[in-house]
């Protein structure tokens, strides 16, 4: 996927409206909105909520530390870290749309003045070398063909010592997955490798990995028990189009092995 592909299969345009929409038919007051009612809605990545939770405690974060969400998507992670730590949060997304989205919802929800989003590309980063002491990186380097550019980006805007947060879907090699998929609409969407070399990518980039998790089955387990609920008018359904057939080829494709969940932490060298 090219840079200029990435806004294209995300951005839809109605986004905001279908969100708005959304909330107000589950009842949520937009003038009184608190944090908890986004809960369904504002995790684009497979675990949601639980995955980023189960992330954040991995890495030690505190109310000073400066924290990197680099593919905020529509903010749900900074949003997550600011309200949990009290830190402040930079959240980055080559969407205009989702940037926008995000701001939107860090002021409803009170969290305007520990959130900076910024429209940008993660292999070019606007920061200073050493600027944050975590970078948390959920679902991005599936549609990114530079991961070298990416991580070489990742480890110079993090302080020495600082810490690389990962949740992230690779290959298994086994077999192609079945389309659309939640970052792809077709093959050529998406530059997905296999955990070795994705590991191999992060280490020549200047990290020493000190966790690497394979968490397929918990993902697995997560997806079906989240498709299994009832109705609800909150979900990524609300603004991205096709999702349940997208959920569906994920999860079918995790679940058969053609994909890969890997959680992982690195340190930056």
């Amino acid at each position: 996927m090219t840079r200029t592909q990435i806004p294209a299969q995300y951005a839809t345009g109605a986004a905001r409206t279908d969100i708005e929409r959304a909330l107000l038919a589950a009842g949520k007051d937009l003038d009184r909105l608190r944090l908890a009612d986004l809960a369904m809605l504002e995790d684009f990545h497979t675990s949601g909520r639980i995955a980023t939770g189960e992330l954040a405690d991995l890495v030690e974060i505190t109310s000073a530390t400066e924290v990197l969400d680099a593919g905020t998507g529509i903010g749900g992670t900074a949003r997550y870290l600011a309200d949990r730590f009290g830190c402040r949060v930079t959240g980055v997304d080559m969407v205009q749309e989702y940037c926008e989205i995000a701001r939107w919802l860090d002021e409803l929800v009170g969290l305007g003045d520990r959130i900076a989003v910024r429209c940008a590309d993660v292999t070019a980063l606007p920061f200073p070398d050493g600027a944050f002491g975590v970078v948390f990186s959920q679902h991005v380097q599936m549609n990114i063909a530079d991961k070298d550019g990416l991580y070489r980006e990742m480890r110079r805007v993090l302080a020495r010592g600082g810490r690389l947060a990962l949740w992230d879907i690779t290959t298994s090699g086994a077999g192609e997955p079945d389309y659309p998929l939640p970052w792809a609409d077709s093959p050529g969407f998406g530059h997905l490798v296999t955990p070795a070399a994705l590991r191999a990518t992060i280490e020549a980039s200047g990290f020493a990995v000190e966790r690497w998790d394979d968490r397929t089955d918990e993902a697995v387990a997560v997806m079906r028990m989240v498709r299994g609920l009832p109705p609800n008018p909150l979900g990524l359904h609300a603004f991205v189009p096709d999702f349940a057939t997208r959920a569906a080829h994920l999860t079918d494709a995790l679940a058969d092995g053609r994909l890969r969940a890997i959680r992982a932490v690195a340190r930056a060298r």
